[in-house]
């Protein structure tokens, strides 16, 4: 296998490497596993009605399915993080298996598989050794034969991947067609919530410019309490001394700024576009 970074100059060991699949024949004369075709459509059964009941549990289910299907010992899915650093530059929004407890665990731009596996575009075979997590300061299973695809939703990118811990021959080319067609649903999956976020936000703008109108409907009428109120001592018509005004001023002044609090803790971009 090809090591990832390491150059003649700087021999460094990564503990990661990367291999292009289209180049391994080894990998192509696989064949590993025995297809239950039954198993397959029930996995995509389980698949498309988690994406129509429950879409905000469908990247938990591609993983559990890629490890039904595939027979993995983990899996996971990373995406590329909005507010991303080169040390945080990846996260984990899904794991299963071993890997479990990584859900939310996140990886650096370099060194990185998923880099490498975005820039090529295509699907990689890839090992991780201990100086790789040594790197990251973790302590986690070895893996030992792993398949790791890319995936694009718009803008939003990332891969998903299953992987073996002790087997050097775990995954074979009927796997690669399965893990690709879990790679299209985790895009789709992806795209559709990015979808849902923005129509919930659409839906609670369009609640907040209600209640905007509706609270400078009724700052009216503490605003017109005031004015009469100072209107009034200006001409004379009012007590005459300034703890009698206070007094008056007091209750409107109070529901006033109520009402402007509220009006003020409504979302800026709300207030600014009406």
């Amino acid at each position: 296998m090809s090591a990832l970074y390491p150059s003649p100059e700087q021999p460094v060991d990564t503990g990661l490497e990367v291999l292009e699949l289209s180049t391994d024949p080894s990998f192509t004369a696989r064949q590993l596993h025995t297809r239950d075709l039954a198993v397959q459509m029930e996995g995509m059964r389980r698949l498309t009605h988690a994406f129509v009941s429950s879409p905000e549990t469908i990247l938990q289910e591609l993983v559990n399915a890629a490890i039904d299907l595939c027979g993995a010992d983990s899996a996971g899915i990373s995406v590329e993080q909005e507010n991303r650093t080169e040390e945080n530059y990846y996260r984990w929004v899904a794991t299963a298996g071993e890997f479990a407890g990584f859900l939310n665990a996140t990886l650096p731009h370099h060194p990185s598989a998923c880099t490498l596996t975005l820039e090529r575009g295509r699907p990689q075979l890839f090992r991780v050794t201990k100086p790789f997590y040594d790197l990251l300061g973790v302590s986690a299973p070895v893996v030992t034969d792993g398949l790791l695809l890319p995936w694009q939703a718009d803008d939003t990118r990332g891969t998903i991947y299953v992987v073996a811990h002790g087997r050097p021959e775990a995954f074979d080319s009927e796997d690669l067609r399965l893990m690709q067609v879990l790679a299209d649903f985790a895009a789709m999956a992806v795209r559709h919530q990015s979808q849902q976020k923005t129509l919930l936000q659409q839906a609670s703008n369009t609640a907040a410019a209600a209640m905007a109108h509706t609270l400078a409907h009724e700052i009216n009428n503490p605003l017109q309490s005031l004015t009469n109120v100072v209107y009034l001592a200006s001409e004379g018509h009012s007590a005459a001394d300034a703890t009698a005004l206070a007094n008056d001023l007091s209750a409107p002044l109070q529901r006033l700024s109520g009402l402007v609090s509220k009006l003020l803790a409504l979302p800026y971009d709300t207030l600014r576009n009406r």
